[in-house]
């Protein structure tokens, strides 16, 4: 990893503190408004703006008695120790726990992604997510006679009714140079995934001539070990297009006029030139023969795209990828 990109991962390790403690200051009920301003007062180098926020998850919680008095801060940890204690055995846990009214919680909650450029380039932005959480009290532990820990951990019947037991609240997840994350993954793999390639396609195309790609793309990711222990990146780019992307109004058999008109009511929809490239890569809107008969439109003669879109389509054809 070359010393720029290693030297960005410090700093933003350097700046976590002050981030935490702007989550810490910042009340969820104010809204991302509110979070921007104290990330504005804690951060005065750079100026986030609110990117896109994504909910609809949770993660395991802790355990709690029937008057909300806190047992343990970690269920799965609890549960373990408890079952060791046991000989690992699982129906003996169950029946010693029967009488006792305990509960598993869980953290319900949302990521908010705020984005900062710091360079010229269009991987040059820094990446911030910030969760939202709530803790809640979810299912009742040790009834329904389960038979392993996942079955006490998280059932997924679908019944639990969730009862919150305090106030949502911020706090720091992680924040990342894009570029120095996507020099790190050719560490790992020298070959480029598809993240680097839709950057590469982004900065040749007209959609980078008109706009910066973290003005309309988060980047999602994660990080596994591989069976030799290896760590590996994942990485997955998120439209903050406001809900669903404008339906594609066009037949397979489609050409020309029809076609352009199409290709352009879907980049008005979205807000970008070549919108509907990048979303054939990446939602499914557009699907995939568009590319196969844009260049045959070209090659009739009928090039309704610049030649530097041309040439990026031309180019996934022979070389297709998806994210």
């Amino acid at each position: 990893m070359s010393k720029e990109s290693t030297a960005w991962t410090e700093y933003c390790k350097s700046l976590s503190p002050a981030i935490a403690g702007a989550c810490a200051r910042t009340t969820v009920s104010a809204g991302p408004t509110a979070l921007v301003k104290a990330l504005d007062t804690a951060l005065e180098d750079w100026k986030f703006r609110h990117a896109f926020a994504r909910g609809g998850w949770y993660r395991l919680g802790g355990v709690v008695d029937g008057s909300g008095e806190r047992v343990s801060d970690n269920l799965e940890t609890w549960l373990e120790q408890e079952l060791a204690a046991r000989d690992g055995d699982i129906d003996l846990l169950v029946d010693d726990y029967a009488d006792q009214e305990l509960y598993a919680t869980r953290l319900v909650g949302q990521t908010h992604y705020l984005t900062a450029c710091v360079g010229d380039a269009h991987e040059d932005f820094l990446l911030l997510e910030i969760e939202d959480l709530q803790e809640m009290r979810a299912h009742r532990l040790f009834v329904g006679e389960p038979g392993s820990l996942e079955e006490l951990t998280d059932p997924r019947s679908g019944s639990e009714k969730l009862q919150p037991l305090d106030l949502p609240f911020y706090t720091f997840r992680r924040l990342q140079h894009i570029g120095a994350l996507l020099q790190r993954m050719l560490v790992q793999k020298p070959e480029a995934a598809p993240i680097h390639r839709m950057f590469e396609d982004w900065t040749k195309s007209s959609a980078g001539q008109t706009s910066a790609y973290s003005n309309h793309w988060v980047i999602a990711t994660r990080e596994h070990l591989d069976r030799y222990q290896q760590p590996i990146i994942r990485a997955q780019p998120i439209a903050t297009l406001a809900g669903e992307p404008p339906t594609f109004g066009a037949a397979a058999t489609t050409r020309q006029l029809e076609l352009h008109q199409a290709l352009t009511q879907f980049d008005r929809g979205v807000g970008f030139p070549m919108a509907w490239y990048f979303h054939m890569l990446t939602s499914k809107a557009v699907p995939h023969w568009v590319a196969q008969a844009v260049i045959e439109d070209a090659l009739d003669g009928y090039a309704y795209l610049p030649p530097r879109d041309l040439e990026v389509v031309r180019h996934w054809l022979h070389a297709p990828y998806t994210l």
